[in-house]
């Protein structure tokens, strides 16, 4: 557990899933843009001056929640569905730790949508999402989503694939900062709440994407730059850990 910046929670982990084809689509953005929109309670965690905002799509399997014990329940239409995140990077001023923040997580499951609104206070929307794989080009993957029940319905398409061979972020890097994150934070009546993430180091690979369309920042008063591209990352798959959220004291 080397790789981690704080020890494991000592207590046992709530969920755990595997995401697959993820790609990570990071824009620098002004802090000044970007501070704002950060609750009360949490530091924007910035690299080289820079905030970040990461577009990520992906989808995911074996999901399985822990009951009583060590058992494992799987809930149907939850196992195997697909997600859009669109995130950023915070600090907690109380303990020091550096996490994700999210905006939106697009989801095509409407029962994990329910579930993770009520069981971890996250903002998760129901979208229509088709994720289809190319038959032509190897690894590649053609993604469309829209959002579902919401004023604004933001749509996002892009086309995306591994170029480079598998490496670990280095410690220190900007690719570590953007991906190297072992918890989340959310809010609940005024409340900052943390939830622990466990998983080994990112094994992660250059990237292209053809990015047609992007409407979920927009939707959430985020402006993209109009002059640099994103800075991409795929991976193929990682288990990962989710700890219930408890107080961020």
């Amino acid at each position: 557990m080397a790789h981690r910046p704080y020890p494991l929670p000592t207590r046992p982990w709530r969920m755990k899933q595997r995401w697959n084809d993820l790609l990570f689509a990071h824009y620098p953005i002004p802090p000044s843009q970007m501070a704002p929109l950060i609750p009360t309670g949490l530091e924007l965690d910035t690299f080289d001056g820079q905030a970040w905002l990461g577009v990520v799509p992906f989808w995911m399997d074996q999901v399985e929640n822990r009951t009583i014990g060590d058992s494992t329940l799987s809930i149907p239409t939850t196992r195997i569905f697909s997600e859009l995140n669109l995130r950023t990077y915070v600090r907690s001023p109380r303990t020091g730790l550096c996490g994700i923040y999210f905006f939106s997580l697009d989801c095509s499951s409407p029962l994990a949508v329910i579930g993770a609104r009520t069981l971890f206070h996250l903002p998760y929307y129901f979208a229509d999402i088709n994720r289809t794989p190319s038959i032509t080009i190897p690894d590649q993957t053609h993604y469309v989503s829209r959002r579902q029940l919401t004023s604004s319905n933001p749509r996002f398409e892009a086309t995306f694939r591994p170029t480079g061979p598998v490496t670990l972020s280095t410690p220190g890097s900007l690719a570590a900062f953007l991906t190297e994150r072992y918890c989340l934070f959310t809010t609940f009546r005024n409340c900052v709440l943390r939830g622990d993430i466990h998983h080994l180091p990112w094994p992660l690979q250059s990237a292209e994407a053809d990015i047609r369309t992007d409407e979920l920042p927009q939707a959430h008063n985020l402006t993209l730059p109009h002059d640099t591209p994103p800075i991409l990352h795929f991976s193929s798959s990682l288990d990962v850990y989710i700890w219930s959220l408890q107080p961020d004291l």
